[in-house]
């Protein structure tokens, strides 16, 4: 039985899948975060070793009960795929390299692929083999764009990115763009109506909510609660304490977009659905800036050079965010009004297990 190994190495937690020669999922497992550029080698790679050896208690014939001891005299994978977060350039691929080659006893080279996680996005890429293209956008906390294209050995290869600047730069379409919209918005319309007395604006349950989770009044106290200076402890909010007070200021911001999706999508509030729209429109601009303009892009748009056509490519998002189908539609309203329709449309929940699945593909 051949076996194929991916493994998505986050900031929160290692997911390592295992799939045969056919296709078939055969074990998965969990273990502490992995982003190497936070926590180091050791700490990288005892958590990648308690991955996979777990994964592989079903995957061996016969079943473990027990993880499964990885030595480099006895390789259980024909490939295997490692899409790190924290590996942004050719250093760290080097540094990490040696360790996981003698850890599961693949030589360095095409059967050990390690590259930064946005690249597991495109593993759609290889099983639709009609596509040219794919466009990797992660809509979470942050929010980035990412471009790839297979070179002739079947290698993904990055030909561009847009955002994923951090949340004081950028992050457009992300969670803290969201809760900085929705304060944005909400102030602005208190602005407007205190020039329009006689004529306020129609009620709203966004309003109202995001006065209580800050413990505010009216909606210009929000602005000196939004600048208040970062709590002194770096310690965690005692465990209870909601008070986004105890929060850094980013955390202060993103953690409002669950209150704007439930008003949004639940209560129906057009001020959180025009906010939403909005944020998702900026995502829809940044992911179009991949894209050759059509007759309904907006004018001024230009072509750059390493362009495709999306009906050639593939969209795929991964994130909190965009997860929730609702706001995946607007993204793709966004693009559609600038008459972007991609030929494949795909939400990768689970990037380890559509890695492995990738790499079980024929070439």
């Amino acid at each position: 039985m051949t076996l194929y190994l991916c493994v998505d190495c986050g900031g929160s937690k290692t997911s390592a899948a295992i799939a045969d020669e056919h296709g078939n999922i055969l074990g998965r497992a969990l273990s502490g975060p992995s982003n190497f550029a936070y926590i180091g080698v050791e700490p990288f790679v005892a958590a990648v070793k308690t991955a996979v050896s777990d994964a592989l208690k079903t995957s061996v014939d016969p079943p473990s009960t027990e993880p499964v001891a990885l030595t480099k005299d006895k390789p259980y994978f024909a490939k295997a795929w490692f899409g790190v977060s924290g590996v942004d350039s050719p250093s760290a691929v080097d540094a990490i390299t040696p360790v996981l080659s003698e850890l599961l006893g693949i030589p360095p080279g095409p059967n050990l692929s390690i590259c930064n996680d946005t690249y597991l996005l495109a593993a759609p890429l290889r099983i639709h083999k009609d596509a040219k293209y794919a466009v990797a956008t992660i809509g979470g906390t942050g929010a980035i764009a990412v471009g790839f294209k297979e070179d002739e050995h079947g290698n993904l290869k990055e030909f561009g990115r847009v955002g994923g600047w951090g949340w004081l730069l950028g992050d457009e379409g992300g969670g803290f763009h969201v809760g900085r919209t929705a304060i944005r918005t909400i102030v602005a319309q208190a602005d407007r109506d205190s020039l329009n007395p006689d004529s306020p604006s129609p009620p709203s349950t966004l309003v109202p909510a995001i006065l209580e989770t800050f413990g505010a009044k009216i909606p210009h106290d929000l602005l000196a609660l939004a600048h208040l200076p970062e709590p002194l402890s770096t310690s965690p909010p005692p465990k209870g304490d909601s008070s986004l007070l105890l929060h850094p200021r980013e955390k202060r911001l993103s953690s409002l977009s669950p209150i704007v999706f439930r008003c949004a999508f639940e209560d129906r509030d057009p001020l959180a659905l025009k906010i939403l729209t909005e944020c998702a429109d900026s995502l829809a601009e940044q992911i179009s800036m991949f894209l050759i303009p059509t007759t309904n892009s907006p004018p001024g748009s230009m072509q750059n050079g390493n362009a495709i056509l999306a009906e050639e490519a593939i969209l795929s998002f991964g994130g909190s965010l965009v997860g929730i189908e609702n706001y995946r539609r607007l993204v793709l309203d966004g693009l559609k009004k600038r008459g972007q329709v991609f030929k494949y449309v795909e939400f990768v929940d689970d990037a380890a297990a559509i890695g492995a699945l990738a790499l079980a593909m024929p070439a």
